[in-house]
């Protein structure tokens, strides 16, 4: 890498953190499902576990940390995905392949593909992605890097320029 990489990455570091996520606080019921589902999921992301209390834990990435935490001010009611308020979290999660990967040992820790009929073109031609719901109701997109990224192209199935995750 040059100087111009180099002088790129400065930018990057003095830069401003404004507008940028801080964090993320999910509130769930079952903590221990919870660290088993998300949880997993988050450290297969690249987070690593942080702080742990009681009621709950977070885990760590690069620019930000994620919480999940339980307790007595949670709500007994399922968590409704569809309802006004936040509907998933999106993560890059590398290549095509690793998307795949994550995806099929998320399926055998419970979670469950949304919008099977397009995976893993529900977003659309261009975005490859898988759409999970935990089982508590959460969901999670996986967005894979740009095409090419990991090999050649994988060739689009038929119908894939419909979005139903849109």
């Amino acid at each position: 890498m040059g100087s111009i990489g180099h002088h790129a990455a400065h930018v990057r570091e003095s830069a401003p953190r404004t507008g940028r996520l801080h964090h993320t606080e999910i509130w769930v019921r079952d903590m221990a499902a919870s660290r088993d589902t998300l949880g997993w999921l988050f450290e297969e992301l690249g987070y690593t576990p942080g702080d742990s209390w009681k009621d709950g834990t977070s885990y760590v990435g690069a620019h930000d940390y994620i919480v999940l935490e339980s307790g007595p001010d949670v709500l007994g009611e399922p968590h409704r995905r569809k309802a006004p308020g936040v509907n998933h979290l999106a993560f890059s999660a590398g290549s095509r392949r690793r998307v795949d990967e994550i995806t099929s040992q998320a399926l055998s820790r419970g979670f469950v593909l949304l919008f099977a009929e397009a995976h893993p073109y529900a977003g659309g031609p261009a975005h490859y992605a898988s759409y999970l719901e935990d089982p508590a109701g959460f969901e999670i997109e996986l967005v894979a890097d740009m095409a090419g990224t990991d090999g050649p192209d994988i060739a689009e199935p038929q119908g894939a320029g419909s979005n139903p995750a849109g």
